[in-house]
Parts: C-alpha cells; sequence; structure tokens
C-alpha cells in the first residue's frame, strides 16, 4: 500500500497514511482517462446550435420570375441556399453530444489519475481544514504555507461548504466534495490537497 505524510494546515508534517492499493496504487491507464475526459467534456456541451434551412427562411413563397423567356437561371424561390438571404446547406442543428462509457471505465480513469497523482508526489492529505474565519484569505495563508502559490490547486473535502466558498473567488482554485470528483478536474489542478475524511470516503466508493 502507497504511503504518503499527513499535514496540519500550516503545512507542517503530522505523521503518516496508508492509502488503498487498489485506489490510489493501480497501473495509470492513459487511454481511459483520456476517454473518460472526452466524454466529460462532450456531455458538458449544450447542442442548441441550429441554422435554417430555405424551408425554414421567412418568404420566399413566389417564384422570383417565369420558368422560360427571360434569359435567366430557373429559379423557384428567392430562399434558395445560393442566394443571400438564403437558407443553409447542411448547417448545424439541436443534437446531443453525450457519450456513454462503462462504469468500470470511468472509476479506472479517476483511480488513474489519483494513483498517478500519488506517482508524482502531488497529492497532499491534510489532517482537516480548520479554518480561523470563513475567509478567502484563510486558504490563501494555507496554499502558500505549502509554498504553492501561482499553483494550479483542487482542494477534495468531506462536503466543507466553507472550503467550497473561500475558494471560489481564488484564481486557479477550486473545492470540491467527494459526491463531486471528476477526471477533468483531477488532471486539470496540478496540486491536490485531500483531508483524511475524504480520502476514507474515496477510498468507500472506488475501493
Amino acid at each position: 500500500m502507497p504511503k504518503v505524510s499527513t499535514y496540519n494546515i500550516t503545512g507542517a508534517q503530522t505523521g503518516e497514511i496508508e492509502l488503498n492499493d487498489s485506489v490510489f496504487g493501480v497501473e495509470v491507464n492513459e487511454a481511459v482517462m483520456r476517454q473518460a475526459v472526452l466524454r466529460q467534456l462532450a456531455n458538458q456541451r449544450l447542442g442548441t446550435h441550429s441554422t435554417k434551412t430555405r424551408g425554414l427562411v421567412r418568404g420566399g413563397g413566389r417564384k422570383p420570375w417565369k420558368q422560360k423567356g427571360t434569359g435567366r437561371a430557373r429559379v423557384g424561390s428567392s430562399r434558395s441556399p445560393l442566394w443571400v438571404g438564403g437558407g443553409t446547406i447542411w448547417g448545424p442543428h439541436p443534437r446531443s453530444y453525450a457519450q456513454k462509457m462503462p462504469r468500470k471505465a470511468r472509476r479506472l480513469a479517476v483511480k488513474s489519475a489519483l494513483s498517478d497523482k500519488v506517482n508524482t508526489n502531488e497529492l497532499f492529505v491534510l489532517d482537516e481544514i480548520n479554518l480561523a474565519a470563513p475567509k478567502t484569505k484563510e486558504v490563501v495563508a494555507l496554499i502558500n504555507n505549502f509554498k504553492f502559490a501561482g499553483e494550479k490547486v483542487l482542494f477534495i473535502t468531506d462536503n466543507d461548504e466553507v472550503v467550497e466558498r473561500c475558494a471560489r473567488n481564488i484564481k486557479g482554485v477550486k473545492a470540491i466534495s467527494t459526491t463531486g470528483v471528476n477526471i477533468f478536474d483531477l488532471l486539470h489542478y496540478t496540486k491536490l490537497f485531500v483531508t483524511k475524511s475524504a480520502v476514507a470516503k474515496i477510498e468507500e466508493v472506488l475501493a
């Protein structure tokens, strides 16, 4: 089982913790992580784009000129895609971009991301996050204690709304609960802080 150090919010080491090998010690599968990221980004697309075909553009009901005798090309509607103000050929229409992925594969992607954080020493376990006051500057001070100023930092807590609100106003910093753990955030943020209670919750769900 992989072992990592535990810290308090001042950045001082307080001990060690053994992580579940089936969650934080799996072989990193980059292909599955890539597929999971593409799925998550695709599912966020609204797909509400739309264009009008010649049958949807207003007007164009009268034939512009007679079929024969004018010397000009035959035209049946002024809303032809060849005309200015006409319809659009093969334009986008509302659709769903949702992608399906097996649950086991999705979980493997998250496990791979967590294991990669452990392998690269970018996962830090905090005993707990006790802020002196529910203010943004307290989270900034916590990050500075680890000398991670300017880094992209992700906090995972066991549903700590105070930390989530305090981290909301800091650029490049995000705090989520264990129920919101996702592959994109794990890969996007370079430094990962997880509380002990959150580690237990993640292991309970993914192990």
